[in-house]
């Protein structure tokens, strides 16, 4: 479960109570008790076209090292124009909990545009599908990941 949305009842407020269920339970109940990872990456709706990743909030709070690795690491593989040297908002999503409750460095690697919700018009509607999908950005995202996750083997 990412979330299940916004329950009809709360129309003016946003608790954040909804949001993130299934990472929040994770990180409070993990897999294996006491397990640590060096860090997290998350790759949140990664492939649209004309994506532009500028380093959310929340990510350079609690993950600047992690956001310094993979970004150098998207420069230096060209990509420069996908993962921006912006700083941009801060976006509750799955890697808050892994950062504040499980205390594993957390990345979101999420398109942020400028515009009243922040996000692409077509995200979680029925709009959202292939049509809106980029090889290219998707090459960009997943090269990039793929090549900070080797690295950690040199």
């Amino acid at each position: 479960l990412e979330d299940w949305g916004q329950p009809e009842f709360e129309a003016s407020s946003v608790s954040g109570d909804w949001w993130c269920v299934g990472s929040r339970y994770w990180s409070e109940n993990p897999h294996r008790p006491d397990y640590r990872a060096a860090y997290g990456i998350l790759l949140d709706m990664v492939g649209g076209k004309g994506a532009a990743f500028p380093r959310e909030g929340y990510s350079v709070q609690y993950a600047s090292n992690v956001v310094e690795k993979v970004w150098s690491t998207a420069t230096k593989l060209g990509y420069g124009s996908y993962f921006i040297q912006k700083n941009g908002s801060y976006i509750t999503d799955d890697h808050v909990p892994v950062n504040k409750i499980r205390h594993i460095p957390c990345v979101d690697i999420i398109h942020l545009q400028d515009s009243p919700t922040g996000f692409a018009p077509h995200w979680h509607t029925h709009a959202d599908n292939l049509s809106v999908i980029d090889r290219a950005t998707l090459k960009a995202a997943g090269q990039t990941v793929m090549e900070v996750i080797y690295a950690e083997n040199d």
